[in-house]
């Protein structure tokens, strides 16, 4: 055959294969490639103020819009967590908060809910730093280990038998 009719071919092939990105047809598009999503929130007695990230929102009912990947989940800005509190608006109630990891440093992340109910009249469990943050993917930095007290590394001409699988014996 032609080198040249193999060469065209595949990438012809290539570029069918590649295909492109696209975007489900009305979504809003947002920064770095991410899209719009609806959350309806609401809340037990009506008139509860919402707060996202720090930010706040509204009273409830409300519409949400989050930014998350086009798979559905939270898009990672930087933070761990997508945090939404729900403030009281009278005694005997308390504040609920739900937190929805966001993929941060190669760690797990959530599906962006269709919509959030908050029931104000329930306690909720106080929530505490996850083990391991900050550092969730790689562990502490070297200075939190012991220092290493063993006499120093021998780096002279060595030689060396093998064993068997798995088993080497360096002298």
């Amino acid at each position: 055959m032609n080198l040249g009719l193999i060469f065209a071919a595949s990438a012809g092939a290539a570029i069918l294969l590649v295909g492109c990105e696209t975007v489900p047809p009305g979504a809003e598009r947002g920064p770095n490639g991410t899209i719009a999503y609806d959350v309806l929130i609401e809340a037990s007695p009506p008139g509860a103020r919402i707060e996202a990230n720090g930010a706040m929102l509204g009273s409830t009912p409300l519409h949400l819009k989050i930014f998350g990947n086009k798979d559905g989940t939270f898009h990672d800005f930087g933070s761990p967590y997508y945090v939404i509190r729900a403030l009281p608006v009278a005694t005997n109630q308390f504040v609920q908060t739900r937190l929805f990891r966001t993929g941060h440093h190669v760690r797990l992340e959530d599906y962006i809910p269709r919509q959030i109910y908050f029931d104000m009249t329930q306690n909720t469990p106080q929530y505490v730093v996850p083990p391991g943050y900050p550092y969730p993917a790689y562990g502490p930095p070297v200075y939190y280990y012991p220092p290493y007290y063993y006499p120093p590394y021998y780096y002279g001409p060595a030689f060396g038998f093998y064993f068997g699988p798995g088993y080497h014996r360096r002298w």
